[in-house]
């Protein structure tokens, strides 16, 4: 019995989205699902959940990882749980009939969120951190 409920309803029929499925970082083989022109450059949980709250969707967030995401970091934890479809099978919204359009749509969104477009100015200086830790060798003689 791999569903408890038929119930679209309920939270376990809910569908997943991974941070990793919107991540233009990420190639399709470590779990992105949509091309990467209109993915997003590492979007948090918060991100998705802000941006579907805002449409109206049912969302909740849990605090799960992505199987392929190697990094442990806080801000790559967590999934968002969407509600598609209504108790009597109906979707929540036309526009959202499948997990691929709330996926480009989340990720069409994300980049106009305040928090996005405030820190555009040079907030990039985060993810360079990662370069300078590796220090060339000496061979010893």
């Amino acid at each position: 019995m791999a569903h408890l409920t038929q119930n679209p309803a309920d939270k376990e029929r809910f569908i997943c989205l991974y941070p990793v499925y919107i991540n233009s970082k990420k190639t399709l083989a470590e779990g992105r699902r949509i091309p990467a022109e209109k993915a997003v450059e590492n979007p948090s949980c918060t991100e998705i959940r802000d941006v579907l709250t805002a449409a109206g969707m049912n969302v909740y967030m849990e605090n799960k990882m992505h199987p392929r995401e190697w990094n442990r970091d806080v801000q790559f934890r967590g999934r968002v749980r969407i509600q598609l479809k209504q108790e009597d099978g109906n979707f929540c919204q036309e526009k959202f009939s499948s997990r691929k359009d709330v996926m480009l749509y989340v990720a069409e969104m994300i980049p106009k969120l305040k928090t996005r477009t405030q820190k555009s100015g040079g907030g990039d200086t985060s993810s360079q951190q990662g370069e300078g830790g590796k220090k060339s060798k000496k061979k010893k003689k």
